[in-house]
């Protein structure tokens, strides 16, 4: 009869194993080859879009802001410009 360790030595041992078998299974699965043609299609299409970041987006969107309140202003100032020579 084997002992204790021998039998939790060989049980070691085939989870060993079968943990290399499905960590080969899963790098050679075509499912990564499909993800990286798919990320790769993705990032063409999104280059062809001429799409900006989040970050150049949201400082636009500031600038736009402080000219709208500078045009509001010079509005502003016009308007009484034109109020005073009438």
């Amino acid at each position: 009869m084997k002992k204790t360790g021998e039998i939790l030595e060989q049980i070691q041992q085939i989870a060993s194993g079968m943990q290399a078998k499905v960590g080969d299974a899963i790098r050679n699965s075509p499912a990564q080859e499909i993800e990286k043609n798919v990320k790769a299609l993705m990032n063409q299409g999104f280059q062809k879009m001429d799409l900006v970041t989040r970050e150049e987006f949201e400082l636009q969107s500031k600038v736009l802001a402080k000219t709208r309140e500078k045009l509001e202003a010079l509005e502003k100032k016009v308007a009484a410009l034109e109020q005073v020579g009438n």
